[in-house]
């Protein structure tokens, strides 16, 4: 391997993680219609989390996300299923 493309490597690999998109209301047609899920059903989904499971939230490190395709005769369907550990609020 020439140093030029190590060096691209190892820069690469230490660039800090970016999280998140900030303020930015996200351009990308995709990425936006999660955006736009958040927006509408956030609050209801954490409104069921807590009734179901009681004051917490769900965890974003013990965490996956599956993406399926499911064949339907009106157009194919996107399923996403996010299954994450619940974590009970600690109270001080």
């Amino acid at each position: 391997i020439n140093a030029e493309y190590m060096g691209a490597i190892v820069r690469d690999l230490t660039v800090c993680c970016s999280k998140g998109l900030g303020p930015t209301v996200p351009t990308d047609p995709l990425i936006y219609r999660f955006y736009e899920i958040m927006q509408v059903y956030g609050y209801p989904m954490k409104e069921i989390i807590h009734e179901k499971f009681g004051d917490g939230i769900m965890s974003a490190i013990d965490f996956t996300l599956n993406v399926d395709k499911e064949v339907d005769p009106k157009g194919d369907r996107v399923k996403v299923t996010m299954n994450g550990k619940f974590l009970p609020y600690k109270k001080w």
